[in-house]
């Protein structure tokens, strides 16, 4: 048996400056709930918090894009984190004093979100630039394992347990994690810049504000990733919508202890850590198009059933295989963006892409806990339902996508150096 070849040293630099501000992410998602359902047991206003963290992906998600394409990626990384590193004090600060309401977590949320659309498009653009097409899979998977262990597996119960203890605990450690990832990022290699793109393409200088409908032009221009875009959408509308009131479903209904919800997290990070490990190989054996064709049907049975068996083990069954499922469709639907868009577009097209997707989740959310003011296992019935009518219909579109090795975007780049130094 013949043994892959590593990802390098470039890459390597990348996967820890990531798993540090990961942390922070995890700490941040499994605090906010459990702040708003302290404030608040109403459905929509707990879906806000879902709603209020995706609407930056509709407002800034492009213009995060355009920086991305415009500045070294390694500042965008650092200069994200900076700021969430200020939110991460503001809401210890706020919730020590007892002065926290739901309309300063709505806030602060909301900020968080703008400034997630900075780092995710950053280190989604970093990736291609340091490690070759057919491997971008594996980094990936990597990527994306790497998030689910210390996001869920580690963060979760960390924050949830210690939640009950005291809320200053989890978030000054969440200040903490996203102020080393700061450091981390500026210690990156060179190759994370981006500069090797815009040196080997001639575009001319172009003003920002005539760069917002780069990534649109991009996308609609190629038929396969423009029904593969709306498809997406749809598919996320629902899964929002099911997921909006989840910690409502668990604390109320299912009678899970407000500690133990980190813990029951653990089941959706085990399926995302399952998925991460085996995606690239299934895109290997099944093709990407099938592979993704089948994990998507899969996600959204597992969403019904966790709404028709409304008990606390096949809900903690259908997490476990709606998480497994979006990991492999996440890893090999962006492994194939990455491959069919040029390097000096990722920021753009990448923020485009989720303005439509993670813009148009809010509405699912609302939805979602409009429904769950009749019944809070109905948004997962009926989200379930609708993507897996969704996904019957365009099984076999999904089919017919290619593996990203075999697409040519016309990017040409020599060979990234894999030694680490400080950004320059």
């Amino acid at each position: 048996m013949v043994s892959r070849k590593g990802l390098g040293g470039a890459f390597s630099n990348l996967f820890t400056a990531n798993l540090a501000s990961s942390l922070g992410d995890g700490i941040a998602r499994t605090a906010a709930p459990l702040l708003a359902a302290r404030l608040t047991h109403d459905p929509v206003l707990i879906a806000g918090v879902a709603a209020l963290s995706l609407l930056p992906w509709l407002l800034f998600a492009i213009p995060s894009g355009i920086l991305i394409d415009r500045i070294d990626r390694r500042r965008a990384l650092a200069l994200a984190n900076t700021v969430r590193t200020v939110l991460a004090v503001a809401l210890a600060v706020l919730a020590g004093t007892g002065t926290l309401t739901i309309w300063w977590l709505y806030l602060v949320i909301f900020v968080y979100g703008t400034f997630e659309t900075l780092y995710d498009g950053a280190i989604r653009a970093v990736v291609p630039s340091i490690v070759g097409r057919a491997d971008l899979a594996r980094a990936n998977s990597r990527i994306e394992a790497g998030e689910l262990v210390v996001q869920n597996l580690l963060s979760g119960p960390f924050t949830s347990a210690l939640f009950a203890v005291s809320v200053l605990i989890p978030l000054g450690t969440n200040a903490l994690v996203f102020a080393v990832a700061v450091v981390l990022a500026f210690l990156l290699p060179k190759a994370a810049s981006g500069r090797q793109f815009s040196a080997t393409h001639d575009e001319p200088a172009v003003a920002w504000y005539r760069q917002f409908v780069d990534g649109f032009r991009f996308i609609t221009a190629n038929r396969m990733l423009c029904t593969l875009w709306f498809f997406s959408t749809f598919i996320g509308i629902c899964v929002s919508a099911a997921t909006a009131s989840f910690v409502l479903y668990l604390l109320g209904p299912l009678g899970l202890p407000e500690a133990l919800y980190g813990v029951f997290l653990l089941t959706g990070a085990a399926g995302g850590v399952l998925g991460a490990a085996l995606a690239s190989r299934l895109g290997s054996w099944l093709g990407a198009g099938l592979a993704m064709a089948i994990a998507t049907l899969l996600d959204a049975l597992a969403l019904l059933f966790a709404g028709v068996v409304p008990v606390l083990w096949a809900v903690g069954l259908g997490f476990f295989v709606s998480t497994f499922a979006v990991t492999v469709w996440n890893i090999l639907v962006m492994s194939l963006r990455q491959s069919i868009i040029p390097g000096r577009l990722l920021g753009r097209v990448h923020g485009t892409w989720r303005t439509l997707l993670w813009g148009s989740m809010p509405v699912g959310s609302i939805i979602g806990g409009l429904i769950g003011r009749v019944d809070l296992a109905l948004p997962f019935t009926i989200g379930g339902a609708a993507s897996a009518l969704a996904a019957v219909v365009f099984f076999r579109f999904l089919m017919s996508l290619p593996n990203p090795e075999n697409v040519d975007n016309g990017d040409r780049i020599e060979a990234a150096p894999t030694e680490g130094l400080l950004l320059d």
